[in-house]
């Protein structure tokens, strides 16, 4: 099911799909950037993909595409469970793409930056 979601005066396209979690319980997944499959193949071809570890709610993209960054740098804050989540750079490198934005609810996997 697809919804619209307005958060601080910005929409957000949100697809929430169900799923069982193998215990007979349902889960909701969550994506809410939607960014093409074309667009992710041609960026993520080569690149190193910064993914979501968790699901939670980016509080701060720290980086733009083109920045170089460096093994260790904090590229994002990710809000989980009444938590900060430092996600950093597995390696150096430059950035291709940054996928999302601040305010946006991601799925534990999600692909957040792709660097080169």
């Amino acid at each position: 099911m697809k919804y619209i979601v307005t958060i601080n005066g910005k929409k957000f396209e949100v697809e929430v799909e169900r799923v069982s979690n193998g215990n007979g319980q349902l889960e909701a997944s969550t994506a809410s950037k939607k960014v093409s499959s074309d667009e992710i193949s041609k960026v993520v071809t080569g690149g190193i993909k910064v993914s979501a570890p968790m699901p939670g709610k980016i509080l701060s993209v720290n980086v733009q595409e083109g920045k170089k960054v460096k093994k260790g740098d904090v590229l994002f804050i990710l809000e989980a469970m009444k938590m900060e989540n430092e996600i950093m750079a597995p390696e150096d490198g430059t950035v291709e793409k940054v996928l999302v934005s601040k305010g946006a609810q991601v799925a534990s996997g999600d692909i957040l930056a792709i660097l080169k």
